[in-house]
């Protein structure tokens, strides 16, 4: 998080445990919407409002997996099925199964409940499984590791979710033309281009139409199901799941290895429980219940039963030949913006990903940016989008077709969906106290199914899921290297710290002088070096001087009442301890502007703010190995400065800086 002398992310731990969190999510283990948001004291008005906005955010992905799953599950490599009745039945049963176990059960019934005041996502699940006096410390460092491996796969998962649905629409111009072919490639190109450049406008305007457009697809996946079930109805009978049991005696080999295409029905999983926080666990429940689901079902259902009517078209985008002649082009079109939608999600997903990683301090400070006034969850990082926006483009120019990157996609997402459930274990025995033989009834049959979809997805590395693995590889060590490089860094800094009292108790011949001074520090109670170099060489103390640190909760978001705790040292002198939620912007003018103490008068045009500054160099000092140690002073370079970070006025802001050796 930039200098250790500055205040920072670094000061608060996962382990850190409240226990008015703890008994609310005892009470909240059972209940309709997260606390702290009052999504669940919504009218049912409101719901439903907060429900179509669900459609565009939440389900894009999920509501996209039509374009390609069942084709993949018949035509992905390694696993070629003939289309016949056992297959067809087979394939429609296990997608069926799939979305009522791994969404309605897993997610929707269990793990969404599991929230962390209100948020959702695989790093607020992590910060659950933490305690204040953890026994176990090794399992919980484990844990702790499962789930940032679980967050940097999500990244793999963030950068193929846009290319693959993108392209995946845009192929469906071949089945309206074939002289389309040609430009299949540079209009998917020019689309993602077009997606990330509006990156920085924000997402406030268009979201609005997100869900409406959503509402029309979803409603026109279900119609073009309706129209070809009537051409075989008995389609509807592959929800027995004896046919499914047909299909894995059938062809035992092929039919394992199309798990990994047939879990692509499910990939939005994560999506519903990392955006719970914006909508509430309700307004998702109406949701997929009232639209998403039964469109999902009766589309896949129908898609089967074409199938049967028509084998020969299994190797084409057959899911626009579902529609009459005249509409698959208006088809494509909807299925572009729908695809457009996933891929605003995801990456909004990531950018919110990468806001709680730098907060929790397993990343460098990067600039983030808000995006909207009276929506803070709606960011802008733009180094992470313009990352996205070379790798998205370099996957379609490099996997040249949608069945090319399928066999990319569903490694990373099964991964994390079995991460997700072990997390979820821990958290139901020790933060629910349910018995262990009641949390393995519930977590052992989904790992089990979950342990299936990875070892099919397996093959898939030679041809392309090698990408998505790399990708979470090379986050983990950067984030663990960040990590263990600011510990190490706190430790060289602190072995010079004195307690401030004893400073001031020396200091002799001070003049006071007016205005206010802010010294950003994270360890209250010490002198900064800027208030000692201050008193050593120009004997000034200012009237007001305030030693700030700040903090980061494992909680989301921070009572505003809560916010300040403050030390009065000697007169004048104050130490003031910010806290924020791991998804605040830590603006420190504004929360101390916020102060109510009868001492302290804030005036943000007469404050001065004092920073510390390392410039750290890779030496013989033991902790990191060599590698390491080159990583992590290449990270901390390339780390956003303090001042903007806790969004200190530039023209108000002094920088002390010193040399440290790791």
């Amino acid at each position: 998080m930039g200098s250790d002398q500055t205040a920072g992310p670094e000061s608060v731990t996962l382990a850190k445990e409240l226990e008015e969190q703890h008994r609310a999510e005892l009470e909240h283990a059972g209940g309709d919407a997260p606390p702290g948001h009052g999504h669940g004291h919504h009218t049912k008005a409101g719901t439903l409002m907060l429900a179509l906005g669900a459609l565009g955010v939440v389900y894009g992905d999920i509501g996209t997996s039509p374009l390609y799953a069942l084709r993949e599950a018949f035509t992905g490599e390694g696993h070629k099925m003939m289309v016949d009745k056992i297959n067809v039945y087979g394939v429609s049963s296990l997608a069926f199964w799939s979305l009522i176990i791994i969404i309605s059960i897993k997610y929707l019934a269990f793990v969404m409940r599991a929230d962390n005041k209100g948020e959702g996502g695989i790093l607020a699940l992590t910060a659950l499984v933490m305690r204040r006096k953890q026994p176990t410390v090794a399992k919980a460092g484990l844990l702790v590791a499962f789930g940032i491996f679980g967050t940097a796969l999500l990244y793999g998962d963030g950068a193929i979710t846009p290319a693959i649905s993108v392209l995946s629409a845009v192929e469906g111009l071949t089945v309206v033309n074939e002289s389309f072919e040609g430009a299949v490639i540079p209009i998917a190109i020019g689309i993602l281009l077009l997606l990330f450049l509006f990156q920085s406008k924000g997402t406030g305007a268009v979201g609005r139409v997100f869900g409406p457009i959503m509402m029309v697809w979803f409603a026109v996946l279900a119609l073009l199901g309706v129209r070809h079930i009537f051409d075989n109805p008995e389609i509807i009978g592959s929800v027995n799941p004896i046919y499914a049991l047909d299909y894995f005696t059938h062809e035992p080999l092929k039919a394992f290895l199309s798990l990994g295409s047939i879990f692509l029905v499910v990939t939005g999983g994560e999506a519903l429980y990392a955006d719970m926080g914006h909508f509430g666990r309700r307004p998702i429940m109406w949701g997929w219940y009232g639209m998403v689901l039964p469109s999902l079902i009766l589309n896949y259902w129908g898609q089967s039963a074409f199938l049967l009517e028509n084998p020969e078209v299994v190797k084409e985008k057959f899911f626009f030949l579902m529609a009459p002649d005249a509409l698959e082009l208006p088809l494509v079109l909807l299925a572009t913006m729908a695809t457009v939608i996933a891929s605003q999600a995801l990456i909004s997903g990531v950018f919110s990903l990468t806001a709680q990683a730098v907060q929790l301090d397993y990343l460098p400070r990067i600039e983030i940016r808000h995006t909207s006034q009276q929506h803070m969850g709606q960011i802008y990082v733009p180094l992470v989008n313009w990352v996205l926006m070379i790798v998205c483009i370099g996957l379609v120019i490099g996997f040249q077709s949608s069945e090319h990157l399928a066999a990319a996609y569903g490694i990373a997402v099964t991964m994390t969906m079995g991460i997700t459930t072990l997390i979820f274990f821990k958290v139901l025995v020790d933060r629910w106290n349910w018995a262990r033989w009641q949390a393995f009834a519930v977590c052992i049959p989904l790992i089990v199914i979950e342990i299936g979809f990875i070892g099919a997805n397996l093959v898939k590395i030679p041809n392309g899921g090698w990408f998505a693995l790399a990708v979470a590889i090379i986050l983990m060590v950067q984030m663990q290297t960040w990590r263990k490089g600011r510990s190490l860094v706190a430790a060289r800094i602190h072995r010079g710290e004195r307690p401030i009292t004893e400073v001031l108790d020396e200091a002799t011949d001070i003049k006071r002088v007016d205005g206010t001074a802010v010294f950003m520090f994270k360890d209250l109670g010490k002198a900064p070096p800027a208030l000692v170099n201050n008193l050593k060489h120009n004997k000034v103390l200012h009237k007001q001087t305030l030693i700030v640190s700040v903090d980061t909760d494992e909680a989301p978001r921070v009572d505003p009442e809560e916010r300040h705790q403050i030390t009065k040292i000697e007169p004048g002198v104050f130490l003031v301890l910010l806290t924020f939620g791991f998804m605040e912007e830590p603006d420190v003018p504004l929360a101390l502007a916020q102060i109510e103490h009868r001492e302290i008068h804030f005036d943000p045009s007469e404050a001065t703010y004092f920073i510390g500054r390392e410039s750290i160099i890779a030496g013989k000092a033991p902790g990191m190995n060599p590698a390491a140690e080159h990583l992590f002073v290449l990270l901390n370079r390339g780390a956003d400065s303090a001042s903007r970070f806790f969004n200190l006025p530039a023209d108000k802001v002094f920088e002390v800086g010193s040399q440290v050796e790791i």
